[in-house]
């Protein structure tokens, strides 16, 4: 058996001391049966597997997604930009045929 040390937010810690203490039981117990009721299933564990890499992807896809991202942001300014100098060359050319008509 393998220890190590877990760091829990103050809710899941409390909430599992008072498990613990309602069942006289130690609390690495009553974490230990979290575990094995949550990876009971093969299709929890993959359930759990998709969560954490989408939260906290593995290592190097985490910098893959990051460029992936920005590329992408990259893309949306540049189309954006082109966007905006269509509409102004539109604009510009329709206040050019409005000043041909007066003339």
């Amino acid at each position: 058996m393998t220890i190590f040390s877990v760091n829990l937010s103050t809710k899941w810690e409390e909430f599992l001391k008072d498990l613990s203490d309602e069942h006289d039981i130690d609390i690495s117990k009553v974490i230990n049966g979290l575990c094995d009721w949550a990876f009971s299933s093969a299709d929890y564990k993959v359930q759990f597997e998709v969560w954490l890499d989408r939260v906290y992807p593995p290592k190097g896809q985490a910098a893959d997604r990051s460029q992936a991202e920005g590329e992408e942001a990259d893309e949306a300014e540049e189309d954006q930009q082109e966007e905006t100098e269509e509409e102004a060359h539109e604009d510009r050319d329709y206040s050019e045929d409005r000043a041909e008509v007066k003339s």
